[in-house]
């Protein structure tokens, strides 16, 4: 078993994202998780990412607030303890459009030769 302390993870900077700060819970990292990797992000009224998309899956779990997810041009909001898998490719934006900060584990699969 490999445990990561709260206060030992480290923040990072995701391409495209603004009013946002991630932090790497699990992954990149010796002993760590072989498969994915697992973040938080918490994200300031305002703040979101995209429209871009990525060549591997990721699943978005709302830990507290609300987000905005838009695809094809239909939102859909999801809320504490929704979540929501966005496939390989598919182009998304997310956008916080209340005035609550929003709490989001995000896990993705490590990028092809990342590991």
């Amino acid at each position: 078993m490999k445990v990561k302390r709260f206060d030992s993870a480290e923040s990072y900077d995701a391409p495209n994202h603004h009013g946002v700060v991630g932090l790497r819970l699990q992954g990149f990292e010796e002993g760590g998780p072989k498969n994915q990797w697992m973040g938080l992000s918490q994200f300031l009224p305002g703040g979101g990412a995209g429209p871009d998309s990525t060549p591997i899956e990721k699943v978005y779990f709302i830990v507290e607030g609300e987000m905005t997810v838009i695809i094809d041009n239909v939102e859909t909001i999801l809320a504490k303890y929704d979540s929501c898998t966005i496939p390989a490719g598919e182009t998304r934006k997310i956008e916080n459009r209340t005035n609550n900060t929003c709490t989001m584990l995000v896990v993705m699969p490590y990028p092809p030769g990342a590991k």
